[in-house]
């Protein structure tokens, strides 16, 4: 989305960036540095040789279950697990006695069916090099968007914290471009830009009903 705002700026009528950023801080490269070497210390990566031999689940499961305590945030792993152990837990076991144990390790098993372990460190490293500035200044960089842009954030999303959202907004501001804020006050963490389906179809909405007669949203809005 960010790219084609910068490389197709008369192209774009409208844009609706949601819980992103420019570019990665060195927080977001490091979850992802950690995920990749999870991958990689898996004695069945083989330097990316394994295709026709048995494949790295175990790091590729770690590395999911990183990513996955990432997207989540304290409240809503509070709400959904707490500290509930599991009715058959072993004591003093390294098993995974407490539910949460159990979730992510559902989550990364279930993770290698469907993803490759190779894709996974190019698809992270590539996200992590992705810079939109790109060395030009905030002021710059959407010069000549004529698009109306709507950017939506998260009060507890903290992979991608609502700050970057903003930072987007102001860009478009220097440039001149017609930009809306709107920062949701879910509990969900990163995961809410995929649960609150309701609340972000009504701004969505709102926002695509006032294009479409040639008006943006007025002003910045907050739910």
């Amino acid at each position: 989305m960010l790219q084609w705002m910068v490389a197709y700026p008369e192209r774009i009528r409208s844009a609706i960036p949601i819980a992103t950023t420019m570019k990665h801080t060195p927080q977001q490269i490091a979850f992802n540095e950690v995920g990749r070497q999870a991958v990689m210390a898996d004695p069945n990566w083989k330097n990316g040789h394994y295709y026709g031999s048995a494949l790295p689940a175990k790091g590729l499961a770690v590395a999911r279950m990183i990513g996955h305590i990432t997207y989540m945030s304290d409240t809503s792993m509070a709400e959904k697990f707490g500290r509930r152990a599991k009715p058959d837990k072993e004591s003093f076991k390294f098993s995974a006695d407490f539910e949460v144990e159990g979730y992510l390790r559902y989550r990364g098993d279930n993770f290698v069916k469907r993803f490759d372990a190779n894709s996974y460190l190019y698809i992270t490293k590539a996200i992590d090099y992705f810079n939109i500035l790109n060395g030009h200044s905030l002021g710059s960089i959407f010069k000549g968007l004529r698009a109306k842009v709507f950017v939506i954030a998260f009060k507890s999303d903290w992979l991608y914290p609502a700050y970057q959202s903003q930072e987007i907004v102001k860009a478009c501001k220097l440039a001149g471009v017609d930009a809306s804020y709107c920062e949701i006050n879910s509990t969900y963490g990163h995961d809410a830009f995929l649960l609150e389906v309701e609340q972000e179809t009504q701004l969505i909405r709102h926002f695509l009903k006032g294009v479409a007669n040639g008006n943006g949203m007025d002003g910045d809005k907050r739910t």
